[in-house]
């Protein structure tokens, strides 16, 4: 049937059209009447009773949460710089098995000045920790002082050929005060930090004894695998009841102890086949790489 021209359905748009406009407008209309909402951001601060002890207090808390953000923020970039110079240190000890160094005791006058500036860090550390609770902020700072630890025993190790002790690492922050006086800092490297950057050394150390191996000294890598049975016999009497962190450590340190014992082994078994300039192409690989983020500045 044709629509043209029909009056009723013509009527019926028109109708439908005036009422979507008559509720339009009377939706905008009554838009318009309703009272505007004042937002959060545009109210005075008059509307707020600033002598309330609520907001008193939260305005102490508030200075409070910053104050200790702020801290911690510090403490963070100093633990990078400690790390960063760390790291340095522990790459300028590795030329001490390279046969191109002419004395080794340059290189260890060398890191003696670089861990210096370290510790000068360190004591900012202790300044930022005055009156403070150590541990509510040790996760800030914990990463160098690792580091540190792992740099100033591999340094000890090359000089004395044993493991640094934790009463040295702390007298070596400040060698010139006494007892008294570095507990006056309120800072000491914690058992803890201690523990995971010795776990951290036998990787130094394993890269040492293919560097050993490299360059053709084969004594060096039976004292290494000796050290390292020792440190792995001590972290094994921790077992699971030491931290987390020492526990995932561990596996790394096994590792490390295992590609020693298999240089020391092919050494024994085949060193006698094997020219001492054709050493470095059998160990070649066998390290473990480096960190591509370690020495990054």
């Amino acid at each position: 049937m044709s629509t043209k021209g029909n009056p009723f359905i013509i009527t019926h748009i028109i109708f439908c059209l005036n009422l979507v406009s008559r509720v339009d407008g009377g939706s905008r209309k009554r838009k318009q009447d309703f009272p505007q909402v004042q937002k959060p951001e545009d109210r005075q601060d008059s509307d707020v009773n600033s002598s309330s002890p609520v907001i008193t207090a939260f305005k102490t808390f508030q200075l409070e949460l910053d104050t200790r953000h702020d801290k911690y923020e510090r403490l963070v970039k100093l633990s990078r710089d400690i790390t960063i110079e760390s790291k340095r240190t522990i790459f300028l000890l590795h030329r001490v098995t390279s046969p191109s160094v002419p004395s080794a005791e340059e290189v260890l006058a060398e890191s003696d000045a670089k861990l210096d500036g370290v510790r000068q860090k360190i004591k900012q550390i202790a300044e930022e920790l005055q009156g403070e609770d150590l541990y509510q902020f040790h996760k800030a700072f914990t990463p160098g002082i690792q580091e540190y630890v792992e740099a100033v025993s591999f340094q000890h190790f090359i000089k004395h050929r044993t493991l640094i002790s934790l009463e040295d690492v702390n007298t070596r922050l400040d060698p010139s005060a006494e007892p008294q006086e570095r507990e006056v800092l309120a800072f000491q490297v914690t058992p803890i930090d201690y523990l995971l950057g010795v776990a951290d050394l036998t990787g130094e150390l394993m890269r040492m004894c293919i560097g050993s191996v490299g360059n053709g000294d084969i004594d060096t890598p039976f004292q290494l695998s000796q050290f390292l049975q020792q440190i792995h016999d001590g972290f094994s009497y921790i077992g699971n009841t030491g931290p987390y962190e020492v526990s995932k450590k561990l596996h790394t340190l096994r590792q490390s102890l295992a590609k020693v014992e298999d240089a020391c082994y092919t050494l024994r078994v085949r060193g006698s086949e094997i020219p001492k300039h054709m050493l470095a192409d059998v160990f070649a690989g066998r390290a473990m790489p480096m960190d591509p983020d370690e020495g990054v500045a």
